[in-house]
């Protein structure tokens, strides 16, 4: 799965418009869409914001494996 794929699972699984997320993150609609459509990258700010607004790490957020 690609971070733009889990951005929008995880908005859909919590029942979330992309407008409310947005809120949430201080940042315009659009700019979250592009996150979501895989046109742009978040700044290391918004990416602690959504890794701590979703509970998780951000190597879980960015769909990051470790390697054994």
């Amino acid at each position: 799965m690609t971070f733009s794929e889990h951005l929008s699972t995880l908005r859909e699984q919590n029942g979330l418009t992309q407008k409310e997320i947005a809120k949430e993150l201080g940042i315009s609609t659009l700019t979250y869409q592009r996150y979501e459509y895989g046109e742009r990258e978040p700044k290391l700010s918004a990416l602690i914001a959504l890794a701590d607004y979703y509970k998780l790490s951000l190597d879980e957020l960015v769909c990051r494996e470790r390697n054994p």
